[in-house]
């Protein structure tokens, strides 16, 4: 099946007299008429669900659905974009290990990594994105155990070179994670470049409408864990946590999937509600037309805020004269790679604020890749206790405007934009 219709018809197949619609099984558990059939899933020897911290029905056939279109063999949802960059990391890193990841990433992942893991004993190292491949090289240690990027990140737009990067990492023998939020499978599959594991933010583009709050790690099945034995040997080696089971032998390319789940979901219980992943599947059903639609409006904005004589500057990949711009035509589905961008105001911060201030149409809030237009100033929000000259170090110039672009009228949204242009 096309990207297309997977978004429609994947996951969930309904059979005489069941619903069109996945289901909701709202229940925390699950009933068996034997001792022993609860055992047998218990120890993972049968398939089946016994309590959704681990998994439920709705969210395995919502998971399945994203796998397919990321051309993955299994997935698992995770309560958020930042619980899905915690598993995707934790199944394969303790105390001890290191990562190596580009620096421009979403900033909550950037605190996470730097922060949160390195005060559980696992160490990051930051390489810019368009580093050379022996410039990426050099980071690797030899406890290094995975390489991290954003295929678009978030908010920089910097576009990530993911056969590089998969590249080096496979020649050092460790996977390439990539989070793929912003352009979503149906623009760019990373898996197709060489990428091994996919994450992803479902609030954004996947739901589209800012109802539910979810993330999700997609598996290729295509990195050999076994050949990397005492590397990987959470995957490999036996687990005494499930009586010496072998992730690998047991459930070979699924095998970090599972490790997931009846690991990390069982302990930290980082599983989202059935029925975020019933909205999330609503989400997903118009996919592939919200996202051509959202791309395509944001490459018509940019084109005309670059033409603006009070904009400083416009930072779009999918724009000709972007230096990512041949990188876009490699990798996406499309000339453009999101409905995302980011814009300076002449004037620098007290500009950008008043500016900001006199848009109607689109909204100032703390949200992307929605269906409705919105912006958001880092300077004075998500960055604000930073002077301008600690934004300038983390790369977010004081009159950085980032905007992301809806699913209304373009012509609406420039005349909003012109508008408040006139105010300033």
């Amino acid at each position: 099946m096309t990207v297309d219709t997977l978004c429609v018809q994947g996951g969930w197949q309904p059979k005489k007299g069941e619903p069109r619609q996945v289901p909701v099984y709202s229940s925390t558990t699950f009933r068996y008429e034997t001792s022993e059939q609860m055992a047998d899933l218990f120890d993972l020897k049968a398939p089946g669900y016994f309590y959704t911290r681990l998994a439920n029905p709705t969210n395995d056939q919502v998971a399945k659905k994203i796998a397919a279109l990321e051309g993955g063999v299994a997935a698992i949802l995770t309560s958020s974009g930042q619980a899905a960059s915690t598993f995707a990391v934790l199944n394969l890193c303790q105390a001890g290990d290191h990562v190596v990841s580009s620096a421009q990433i979403y900033g909550g992942t950037f605190n996470l990594f730097a922060v949160s893991l390195k005060k559980l004993g696992i160490d990051f190292t930051f390489v810019d994105p368009d580093a050379s491949p022996a410039e990426i090289a050099k980071a690797l240690r030899p406890n290094t155990k995975c390489v991290f990027g954003e295929t678009v990140a978030n908010p920089s737009g910097v576009v990530l070179d993911i056969a590089k990067f998969a590249k080096v990492a496979h020649k050092f023998g460790v996977p390439l994670i990539v989070d793929n939020t912003f352009p979503t499978p149906v623009l760019c599959r990373p898996f197709e470049f060489g990428a091994d594991i996919v994450t992803h933010a479902t609030t954004k583009y996947m739901d589209g409408h800012s109802s539910q709050v979810g993330g999700c790690i997609v598996d290729s099945g295509n990195f050999d864990w076994s050949k990397y034995p005492e590397r990987f040997a959470g995957l490999v080696a036996p687990d005494e946590s499930y009586h010496g089971l072998s992730y690998v032998k047991a459930f070979g390319k699924q095998a970090y999937i599972v490790k997931a789940t009846a690991h990390l979901m069982r302990d930290f219980g980082s599983i989202p509600s059935p029925f975020n992943a019933f909205l999330l599947n609503l989400g997903l059903e118009s996919l592939h037309v919200r996202i051509r639609r959202h791309a395509e409006s944001a490459l018509t904005v940019a084109k005309w805020l670059k033409k603006q004589p009070k904009v400083a500057w416009v930072n779009f990949a999918g724009l000709p004269d972007s230096p990512y711009h041949k990188l876009v035509k490699k990798q996406f589905n499309g000339t453009s790679p999101c409905g995302v961008m980011t814009f300076g105001i002449k004037g620098g911060r007290a500009k950008s604020i008043k500016f900001m201030d006199a848009l109607k149409v689109i909204g100032i809030v703390t949200h992307v890749a929605d269906a409705w237009s919105c912006v958001l100033h880092p300077a004075s929000h998500t960055h604000r206790q930073l002077t301008d000259a600690q934004l300038k170090a983390a790369g977010i110039p004081p009159d950085l405007i980032r905007l992301s672009v809806g699913l209304e009228d373009p012509q609406d949204l420039i005349a909003d934009l012109k508008q408040a242009l006139a105010k300033i």
